[in-house]
């Protein structure tokens, strides 16, 4: 069996270089041929990855945060057969892994993660929905959420600081975005339905949290062939503070400027609003997102479905 293992080495702030090195090591104590990517860059390491699939590999394991997770997933979906064939497995070892935890993967337990993937590819593993974002004509794909309003200016602030490291990066660069943020002006299209909507944030979204544990969307379901478009309406300062806490826990839902709702196809206008999606820069909307049913296969332990399923 062929591996490729395509490791982020700056994921945890440096500490992905090892990550990679002990997953590897474990996989080819199981018996793999391992085929190891390490690149400084993304578009480097997204290069790598798509030779290796060419080159013929069984499986793909990403090893980082959510941005490899979208690397594998652009990598295999975007491919379709024979590559899109090809299962992706996911060892967390990033800050945020909000889309190890919707599959119930254990973050920063390298040893159990590795043996779930080993698991997973005796029995198939999973296959899961993923959304796909369009413009300007070209295409990105993702697993959890894409976000366009305040949580993705907290990103773009985030993401230009060296210090400090972790989640408090997030939460100073959230009270900074505070001090000057508005309300957007957003046009939204949803399943053929259009309306004008004034809100702080909306996110639209295949998993369930964001920003490590955020859990904007708590019943989103991975392979339900839907969406869930996540809209916070109008609100001070104060009562954006005070809704935000509430998302770790899920106590946002019933708030009455919070609104959720299942789609298949969204399409969000807004001026100077920059979107994210798996916590990656995509860009400026317009932006047109839609859901691809079992687009991926993912490699996860049998008891990570547990629970999950198509709601009606």
């Amino acid at each position: 069996m062929i591996i490729a293992v395509a490791v982020n080495p700056g994921a945890s702030f440096g500490r992905g270089r090892h990550a990679g090195r002990q997953a590897a090591d474990l996989f080819r104590a199981a018996g793999a041929r391992i085929i190891l990517l390490r690149e400084e860059s993304y578009d480097a390491l997204a290069h790598a990855v798509d030779k290796a699939l060419a080159s013929g590999v069984d499986a793909l394991v990403v090893v980082g945060g959510d941005g490899m997770v979208h690397l594998g997933v652009n990598a295999l979906a975007a491919s379709g057969p024979p590559f899109g064939d090809i299962p992706l497995g996911i060892v967390p070892t990033g800050t945020g892994n909000d889309v190890a935890r919707a599959l119930g993967v254990p973050a920063h337990d390298i040893p159990g993660a590795c043996a779930g993937v080993l698991a997973a590819l005796a029995d198939g593993g999973r296959l899961i929905d993923a959304g796909r974002v369009s413009s300007a004509g070209t295409s990105r794909w993702f697993a959890g959420v894409v976000s366009a309003g305040f949580d993705a200016a907290v990103n773009e602030r985030a993401n230009a600081w060296l210090w400090p490291r972790g989640r408090a990066r997030y939460h100073l660069a959230m009270l900074r975005e505070l001090a000057s943020f508005r309300p957007i002006n957003y046009t939204v299209t949803a399943d053929g339905g259009s309306w004008r909507q004034s809100a702080m944030l909306i996110s639209v979204a295949n998993g369930q949290s964001i920003g490590g544990g955020m859990k904007v969307t708590p019943d989103a379901v991975l392979d339900d062939g839907y969406l869930d478009l996540f809209i916070v309406g109008p609100l001070s300062r104060v009562g954006l503070l005070k809704v935000f806490p509430k998302v770790f826990s899920g106590g946002h839902l019933g708030h009455p400027a919070v609104h959720i709702r299942r789609v298949r196809k969204v399409e969000l206008l807004a001026d100077k609003v920059v979107a994210y999606a798996d916590g990656e820069r995509i860009g400026p909307l317009p932006l047109t997102i839609e859901v691809v049913p079992g687009a991926v296969r993912v490699l996860v332990r049998p008891a990570a479905r547990q629970g999950a399923g198509s709601r009606g």
